[in-house]
């Protein structure tokens, strides 16, 4: 299936640096103001604008979470521009995020700043993530290496929990709906003084459906939470720590997984002088799963502990930002890994200039890693405002993945059908190099954005086979174009929202299209307020991809409807109704072993109640 082809010229996608003329903004376009260019803090090492990050930045508010309410965490990331999601089946099953066509591990995944992943895998755990206790996410595409290091090849999404705003005292929510879906959670905050502290949890299980085609159900447990304590300084400056756990069980053909998944970070933020700012984070990142199969049971629990140190000086409308960090990975598995550990040390610094309608950032970093040896990146950006709301940006960037432990220390092992696999210490990262364009406008109550970009991969990790025998080996190089486009519009009490992809990821020596990448993908977002009413919709669209690297097994395209619909039926009180997939399409975005489909779940409903107290 391909999207249609009479797509309005309009539809472009990110969001604009420029700001509208003092005399014309009124107060319900200063509120648009804030949410067509907010404020974001993952594209570059501090706050700036969307615009001003010259980045490809896609920001979801707390306002859209909670109108859409998605099930999963991968609901709310699914056909953002650049964004594509592959699932073995709904509700906590395996799940990959494919940013600008790179893999699964290309992609780094940061909540409250603190890097969350497997270090055997390298993915990671989206499935887990719970996305009823998220407020915000920002979603940067493109090269990130030079700010964060191994993996951001593709970009940095980056989740932000719940954190109250001053006056809210809390809130309890409880719903259910078909496969047996229950869930509740509760939050509550408190403030003394200069100190603030908040909890929130929640509690959510499921039957699930069936994974495969004919299957048995599989369900899904999840039980999470967000603890946050932060104390303001009369300086200015800051000490806040924040954990999240998630915790809970999924099925799937064959067995279960218990999962845990923990962040903990702590960070402190103080003015040294008027032109000096430094900030200390220390943070440690865990993911920890118990597998029960048929063919047996095994564990595999990582740990990444991070120190990071970051200074800002400023001289009038300049600023440099230098810092280091130093970083240790630990593995414990039933499985014997040649090595259980390794650290990282890094220097990292970005400069960023403005010359009145003009903007450039340069950044560089050096990384030191006791396993692969040293990785050096970089990256420049320029950006030009033409007039108030018309902006152009161009960028080249440099980044690597590194291998992960399963890439290069699994031991040998021998499977059922006599073939072996084992890991191989002589793998150097994947390097990438990407060049883009991007341009934008923006409006009074509407914005645009396209962004055209090349990104080449060299060094490609890949499964060598040999009579059967599986080994990583550094092969593949890769290439992959892309177009993202997309178009905001709040008016009258609308909002609209469109993004569009189009994707050309190649093996550079096959010239086959990357297994399981779709070339091009759609989202509508649309909404309505009418008084204490609100009605939505969202249409995603996808088309076909390949399961296999020979572009043999092909998996159609597919287009999804989901419908919401709310109601402030009391003071403080507000009922919400989510239909998925509302015309039960069949479809299926990875293949099993066996060739048969990973299905996705057809019609779901839920109904929630929710009280807000202040």
């Amino acid at each position: 299936m391909g999207l249609p082809k009479a797509m309005p010229v309009l539809l472009l996608s990110g969001i604009p640096l420029t700001f509208l003329p003092v005399s014309t903004v009124s107060a319900a376009d200063t509120k648009n103001t804030a949410e067509l260019d907010p404020i974001v803090v993952t594209a570059t090492l501090g706050p700036r604008t969307v615009g001003e990050s010259l980045s490809s930045v896609t920001v979801v508010e707390e306002e859209t979470i909670r109108q859409q309410a998605p099930p999963e965490f991968k609901d709310l990331l699914q056909g953002q521009p650049g964004i594509d999601v592959v699932t073995n089946g709904s509700y906590g099953k395996n799940t990959s995020v494919y940013t600008r066509g790179t893999t699964n591990d290309s992609t780094v995944f940061l909540v409250d700043g603190v890097r969350l992943r497997s270090a055997t895998s390298g993915g990671a755990p989206w499935q887990y993530f719970p996305t009823e206790l998220v407020e915000r996410v920002e979603i940067v595409r493109g090269p990130r290496s030079a700010l964060y290091g191994a993996d951001a090849v593709g970009g940095v999404i980056q989740a932000f929990t719940l954190d109250p705003e001053h006056g809210h005292k809390g809130w309890v929510e409880t719903g259910a709906g078909n496969f047996n879906t229950q869930k509740t959670s509760a939050g509550a905050s408190v403030r003394s003084g200069s100190t603030r502290f908040s909890l929130s949890g929640l509690h959510k299980e499921t039957d699930g459906t069936a994974i495969v085609e004919d299957g048995e159900d599989k369900g899904f447990r999840n039980t999470a939470g967000v603890g946050r304590i932060v104390h303001e300084f009369p300086n200015g400056g800051e000490a806040s720590a924040v954990t999240m756990q998630s915790e809970g069980n999924t099925e799937f053909d064959g067995g279960n997984t218990d999962f845990m998944i923990r962040t903990i970070g702590f960070r402190l933020d103080t003015p040294v002088s008027d032109y000096w700012s430094s900030s200390i984070q220390l943070s440690e990142a865990a993911d920890e799963q118990d597998n029960f199969r048929e063919f047996g049971d095994s564990f595999f629990y990582t740990k990444t502990r991070t120190a990071r140190w970051e200074n800002t000086f400023t001289g009038g409308v300049h600023e440099l930002s230098v810092g280091g960090e130093l970083q240790s990975d630990e593995v414990d598995s039933s499985t014997n890994f040649d090595e259980d550990s390794r650290t990282n040390a890094a220097l990292f610094g970005q400069l960023r200039l403005n010359f009145g309608p003009s903007d450039v950032q340069l950044s560089l970093r050096g990384d030191d890693n006791e396993a692969y040896g040293r990785q050096e990146t970089g990256g420049i950006a320029l950006g030009h405002s033409f007039d108030r709301s018309h902006r152009v940006r161009v960028s080249y960037g440099t980044s690597f993945r590194a291998p992960t432990f399963n890439d290069l220390y699994y031991p040998l092992e021998t499977f059922s059908f006599g073939g072996t696999y084992a890991g191989n210490p002589d793998l150097e990262p994947e390097e990438g190099s990407s060049v883009e364009i991007g341009f934008s406008g923006r409006y009074e109550t509407w914005y645009w954005d396209a962004a055209l970009y090349q990104l080449d991969v060299d060094d490609l990790i890949d499964l060598q086979s040999e009579g059967g025998d599986l080994r990583p080996v550094n092969v593949n190089q890769a290439r992959i174009r892309g177009i993202e486009m997309g178009s905001g519009l709040r008016v009258n009490e609308w909002d609209l929202a469109v993004k569009l992809t189009l994707l050309d990821p190649r093996d550079s020596e096959t010239d086959n299209r990357l297994r399981r990448r779709s070339h091009q993908s759609l989202r509508v977002d649309l909404d309505r307020e009418l008084g204490d009413w609100s009605f939505g919709g969202t249409v995603q669209a996808s088309g076909y991809r390949y399961d296999d690297a020979a572009n043999e097994d092909r998996l159609p395209g597919y287009a999804t409807l989901n419908l919401r619909a709310g109601w402030e039926f009391a003071r403080d009180w507000n009922a919400r109704l989510t239909l998925q997939n509302v015309t039960d399409k069949e479809y299926a975005t990875a293949l099993r072993f066996d060739g048969t489909k990973y299905v996705a779940a057809g019609t779901a409903g839920f109904l929630s109640v929710r009280y807000d107290f202040r």
